[in-house]
């Protein structure tokens, strides 16, 4: 059933056909059955869900064995195997195709584990360029707000080191080591020492605005760094889930050829099996058989098709002399005259009828 034999036939050769065309029937059989294996897996990688990927891989069984059966049953043995070839080179290229799209998916289950670490590597790239990407959209304003905060804190500074040259200044001159180097609290002790308070209090007034302002600013740095790490935690996922079909098969085209290769040819020797068995084996008792009924098909319907055509050419033949006799028949021609002038009078009489109303 699976080779697509006839078994009203095969039951009528010899047990070596049989034998020949179940070996054919079970490579199909089989080749359906990876295949819904294949079809299976390769849809749950999508879905993630067993009960739509069985559904699709009998779906996909079926398919495929449909495909071959007509594949193996369509190909006709002839006398010469070059013709055989000629005559399943399509069915050929087909087989090819479905033994490239069987193989994939079996290939992505069989080097899982390598897959999975070119997959791991992948991830792990992906999410340095996403952490950057996103880096980049923050930086910029949190530098800028750094760069404000570090002017602050050098204006503090600035002013903290004037202060305390001024607090050096009149030290020294109450000392008498620098200015009028008199020792004690004169005019210019005091003067230098207003000046110094003066700075004092505006330094005190710096210190409190412009903590306020770093504060300010801190909050709003470590806003845009907390939503950075939202935003990173946020996209994560989808980095986490970059393990689809498209994927995987971008994985297993990173590692190497040659394993992929092999399991490749295996399946294209097996899907292409049971077309090359079918040229490759002799003629047997079947093909004898299918093809005397075959022939005798043929000779009936020529039969059928001559005899329709003699019919055909007698009837036209017997329909010409038949009314050549009756163009040559003085009673019809008198009959036909007859209506013929009472088809006038009654289009005369019409037409004058019309003419008298319109007046």
């Amino acid at each position: 059933m699976c080779s697509g034999a006839d078994p009203d036939l095969l039951n009528e050769s010899p047990k070596s056909e049989q034998i020949k065309y179940a070996g054919i029937g079970g490579t199909v059989f089989f080749t359906a059955v990876m295949a819904f294996i294949s079809g299976s897996y390769a849809l749950y990688t999508v879905f993630d869900n067993a009960y739509i990927a069985i559904a699709f891989g009998i779906i996909w069984g079926l398919l495929i064995f449909n495909l071959d059966r007509f594949i193996v049953s369509t190909i006709k043995k002839r006398d010469n195997i070059w013709q055989e070839l000629i005559q399943a080179s399509p069915r050929i290229i087909l087989a090819v195709i479905i033994a490239v799209v069987i193989s994939k998916p079996l290939e992505m289950k069989i080097f899982e584990k390598e897959i999975n670490q070119v997959l791991l590597e992948q991830k792990n790239e992906l999410t340095l360029q996403n952490q950057n990407q996103i880096a980049e959209q923050y930086t910029p304003e949190i530098n800028r707000i750094q760069s404000e905060i570090q002017s602050l804190e050098t204006a503090i500074a600035s002013k903290e080191k004037e202060v305390n040259d001024l607090y050096e200044t009149y030290i020294a001159e109450a000392e008498g080591r620098k200015g009028t180097m008199l020792i004690g609290k004169g005019p210019v002790y005091k003067e230098k020492r207003e000046k110094h308070d003066a700075l004092l209090q505006e330094l005190q007034q710096l210190k409190q605005d412009g903590k306020t302002k770093i504060t300010e600013k801190e909050a709003a740095i470590a806003a845009l760094r907390t939503k950075q790490d939202t935003q990173v935690t946020t996209s994560q996922p989808i980095i986490d889930g970059f393990d689809g079909l498209m994927a995987r098969i971008n994985a297993l085209g990173e590692l190497a050829w040659f394993p992929s290769f092999f399991i490749l040819l295996l399946f294209l020797a097996i899907e292409t099996a049971p077309v090359f068995a079918k040229i490759m084996a002799p003629k047997g008792a079947y093909d004898l058989k299918l093809e005397e009924q075959e022939n005798a098909l043929s000779v009936w319907v020529t039969q059928q098709k001559n005899q329709r055509a003699a019919v055909l050419a007698t009837d036209t033949s017997l329909n010409e002399k038949v009314y050549y006799d009756v163009t040559e028949d003085q009673e019809v021609y008198d009959y036909k005259k007859q209506k013929a002038i009472e088809l006038f009078r009654k289009q005369s009489d019409a037409f004058y009828k019309k003419q008298t109303d319109l007046l």
